[in-house]
This record gives structure tokens, C-alpha cells and sequence, in this order.
């Protein structure tokens, strides 16, 4: 009688969002707790690089169970330091079960506050709670000391517009932070006299990283920010956030075109090697959900509508898993070459549908 079958090994592409970062916890949750996975590198931006270092962290106490339950505290610590904050559903939200804050007056009065505003004006004394919150729940020795589980966390750099990737042995609360400094909400960070703004706006989560990886050829991209929406925005705040959408998509589907372009190459100069390796790319993620969650609810942080987002996620992961286990090591399920036309719909090609090539890079005989 033969051994289990090896876990199938993958790098996790991990997208900033906010509260909807809760998502992702779920994703991770639901792999995490399937031992045909294995988890070689997370590349994170915003609240994907909390994801992977609160990952990392709980990963390198106590393994899988120890990153399962790091995940569940902290996201249970963002929700209880919310708690007291003047941004919240409205009474007409609550009656309504939206988890939206569009009708907040504490979400309405913030946003405008920032749109005249500067950070530096605002708070001139930098007080951050989301950096106290992530010192306090987030052990960095021990995320710089897990070496079976690499993280990168991408942030931009405000005078060069380059984007910076960090990764053990110098992830810190202030690299976090980086990646996850919104300009009109905090001020810069400084990191070794250069000061950076969320990575979003330089890679949404930046892939390159993970495409030098040569534990594995399978890239799994957890999406939370849609690409997509049918309807055209017509409101002011609508027309801000469909901007704000294709903005930190931007850097996403630029590395995803680079990546078909390597496979092209590959394809017809015949250069696979180490080096030069037919990326195998997977997405996560559930368009139509995502559409259905308001902008303005990345800055809902209640317990239940956080636990709410996971189960998607768990569900999203669930699905994924059934549909495209067999693909991994074998063939990507994402179709690339729907990036290059402006007819779009979103390009995942489950096995058996929308007739994805055969040997679609990366195939079997590679």
C-alpha cells in the first residue's frame, strides 16, 4: 500500500483590501487546515502583508494549528480595537442588515475631513493605532525566524514611485505599516530615511517575488478587489472608488501580462529551465460577491461581519479547491490571454469549461 500522496506545494499572492481583508483570513484558513497543501511563500500588500506575517507568526509557534489560530486573534483584535470607533453602521444600516457605511455620519464627516485634509494637519502627532495593535499581537522575531514559510510585503516608495519588497530578516511593525499607509488617512513611514505609501499602488500584491520561486511553479492569487463591474458609476463616491479599484488592479494585471509574455517567449524560443519557468497561475476569488460589498465597508470592522467575510472566503477557498486541486503542478486554471482584450470577463477557466487549452503553459509534459 502506497504513502499519502505528497502535498501539492503553492506561493499565495495576497491582495490589500481592508476589512475585506477578512476574506483572505478565510482563504488561508480553509488551506491551512487541508494537509494536501503546502505553503511555500505569501507575497502581501495592505492587509494582505498582515495576513502573512500574522501567518508567519502563528506558523513558526505552533504550525498549521498555531497560523489558524494567530489569523482568529488578530482579526478578533482589529474588530475589539474598532469597537469604540465613531465609524460605524447607522441605525437605518443595522435595520437593513447593509454592512455598508455609506449612510455613517461618522463615515461621511471622516471622508470629507480627509479630502480637505492632510494626515499632517490632521495628526500631527502620528498616532496610529492599527501600528500599536500590530506590535502588540504580532511576535516579528519569530516572523523573521520562520524560514519554512518566505514573506514578502510590498510598499511604495513616495519619492521615487518605485515599490520596495521586504522580507526576513527585516519585516518590522513599520514595513507593515508601509504597506499599508493610505496617504489621505496616514502619514508616510519612514524606513531607513526614505518614506513609503500603501504597495497597492506599486504592486497589488506584487508577484515577481513568487515567480522566482523555485519551490514550485503554482501561483495562487487571493483576489479581493473586483476587476470587474457591468454597471457604469454615475455618483461622485461611486466614480472615487471605481477608480481607487482599477488603480490598485493596475500593478496586478501588469505583472500578470509579463507573465504571459515570459510564457510566449518560453513557447517560442524553447527556454523553459530554472530560470526561465512556465509560471502556473491560479486565482482565488468570487467576482459577483465581491461587487455585492460596498467600498466604504473596508473600514467596517465588526466582529460579525468580519466572521461573515471568512465564511465567504472559506467558501471561495472550498470551491477552488474542489474545481482545481488537480490542476496544481500541472496546468494554471486562470486564462492569461483574456488580459490583452478589452472584451473581458473574468478569466477563470475552471477544469473541463470554456474550452481552456490542453496544454495551457505548463502543462504535464513540461
Amino acid at each position: 500500500m502506497s504513502g499519502a500522496a505528497k502535498p501539492r506545494v503553492i506561493d499565495l499572492a495576497l491582495q490589500g483590501g481592508g476589512a475585506h481583508g477578512a476574506l483572505t483570513w478565510g482563504v488561508l484558513d480553509r488551506l491551512l487546515a487541508d494537509p494536501r497543501i503546502e505553503i511555500s511563500s505569501l507575497s502581501g500588500t495592505s492587509a494582505g502583508a498582515m495576513n502573512a506575517v500574522v501567518l508567519a507568526d502563528g506558523f513558526q509557534r505552533d504550525g498549521r494549528e498555531g497560523a489558524r489560530q494567530a489569523l482568529h486573534e488578530f482579526w478578533q483584535a482589529v474588530s475589539e480595537a474598532a469597537r469604540l470607533s465613531p465609524i460605524q453602521r447607522s441605525f437605518w444600516g443595522r435595520l437593513s442588515g447593509s454592512w455598508s457605511l455609506d449612510s455613517s455620519p461618522g463615515y461621511l464627516f471622516f471622508e470629507q475631513l480627509t479630502r480637505q485634509f492632510s494626515p499632517y494637519e490632521l495628526n500631527p502627532l502620528n498616532i496610529n493605532p492599527l501600528r500599536e495593535l500590530l506590535a502588540s499581537s504580532i511576535d516579528f522575531e519569530r516572523v523573521n525566524a520562520c524560514s519554512a514559510i518566505k514573506v514578502f510585503v510590498t510598499a511604495t516608495n513616495v519619492r521615487t514611485g518605485r515599490g520596495r519588497t521586504f522580507t526576513q530578516p527585516e519585516l518590522s511593525a513599520d514595513s507593515v505599516m508601509a504597506s499599508a499607509c493610505l496617504p489621505f488617512i496616514y502619514q508616510a513611514v519612514e524606513i531607513d530615511g526614505e518614506a513609503y505609501w500603501d504597495g497597492g499602488y506599486i504592486g497589488n500584491p506584487a508577484l515577481y517575488p513568487l515567480v522566482e520561486d523555485t519551490a514550485t511553479r503554482d501561483l495562487v492569487i487571493v483576489q479581493i478587489n473586483p476587476l470587474v463591474r457591468e454597471n457604469l458609476p454615475r455618483t461622485g463616491r461611486a466614480i472615487i472608488n471605481r477608480i481607487n479599484e482599477i488603480t490598485f488592479n493596475a500593478s496586478l494585471v501588469k505583472e500578470l501580462r509579463a507573465i504571459e509574455l515570459l510564457h510566449q517567449l518560453i513557447d517560442a524560443e524553447g527556454l523553459e529551465s530554472e530560470r526561465y519557468r512556465a509560471i502556473l497561475v491560479h486565482l482565488i476569488h468570487a467576482d459577483e460577491e465581491l461587487k455585492d460589498l460596498d467600498a466604504s465597508s473596508k473600514l467596517n470592522a465588526e466582529w460579525t461581519f468580519l466572521q461573515h467575510l471568512k465564511r465567504r472566503g472559506e467558501a471561495w477557498a472550498e470551491r477552488f479547491l474542489e474545481r482545481h486541486y488537480d490542476d496544481l503542478g500541472v496546468r494554471s486554471s486562470f486564462d492569461l490571454k483574456s488580459l490583452f482584450t478589452d472584451c473581458f470577463r473574468h478569466p477563470d477557466v475552471a477544469a473541463g469549461e470554456e474550452n481552456p487549452s490542453p496544454d495551457a503553459h505548463g502543462g504535464a509534459e513540461r
